[in-house]
């Protein structure tokens, strides 16, 4: 996973009028998530930026609002590389990644962004971008290879998930399909339902034809 540094600031100013004003100033609301759970009700002192989020059997966890300039973070968001994000504010700096972000449905301009603070001993889950390496064998006997899924859901510690999930599709057969119940690897889990096809090889209008010659 490549590393991305990225500065943030304190966010005191919250609500829908806040943040519009906020993106005016060529500025993106953040939340980072994944902070420390607490007991409640919460005695200890809170950064600037910091809140308690009520969970439940009177637990809480800390998250902090943040704010980063719009020009910072497009090398984070446009791309399909995942990066480990050396996150600083309060004079500190702290690990996460890009866990969610929202986009205007007309300007594809980003509205907000969700962090996930990391470490190296808890695992998280994370959409990892899909690539097939090989020659289908389904392929070399005229079928056509077809991706269903993308991406898949990634179970690692951070440092574990891969900037792409290589899948080999070298013995898939003709009318033959690899389903995510099917992928194993050393270091990570895919979390996806187990049934779910991730590619296939699809019989062609030409392969249909070939195969009907050769029964008859």
């Amino acid at each position: 996973m490549k590393s991305f540094k990225l500065n943030a600031e304190p966010r005191t100013e919250l609500g829908k009028k806040a943040s519009k004003a906020l993106r005016k100033e060529s500025k993106i609301p953040v939340v980072l998530n994944g902070g420390e759970i607490v007991e409640l009700p919460y005695t200890g002192e809170l950064g600037s930026g910091q809140k308690v989020v009520e969970l439940c059997n009177n637990k809480g966890i800390i998250t902090t609002d943040l704010m980063v300039n719009t020009e910072d973070v497009r090398k984070l968001i446009y791309t399909p590389d995942i990066f480990a994000i050396e996150l600083t504010f309060n004079g500190k700096t702290i690990n996460a990644v890009l866990k969610d972000l929202q986009t205007h449905p007309v300007t594809d301009n980003v509205l907000h962004i969700d962090l996930l603070e990391v470490n190296d001993k808890k695992p998280i889950v994370m959409e990892v971008p899909v690539k097939l390496e090989g020659h289908a064998e389904g392929v070399k006997a005229g079928g056509k290879l077809v991706l269903s899924m993308k991406k898949l859901k990634v179970k690692a510690l951070y440092t574990n998930i891969p900037e792409r999930v290589v899948i080999n599709v070298d013995n898939i057969k003709l009318g033959q399909s690899l389903k995510v119940g099917d992928l194993h690897f050393d270091n990570y889990e895919i979390v996806n339902a187990k049934h779910a096809v991730v590619c296939a090889v699809q019989l062609t209008r030409a392969a249909r034809g070939a195969q009907a010659n050769a029964n008859n």
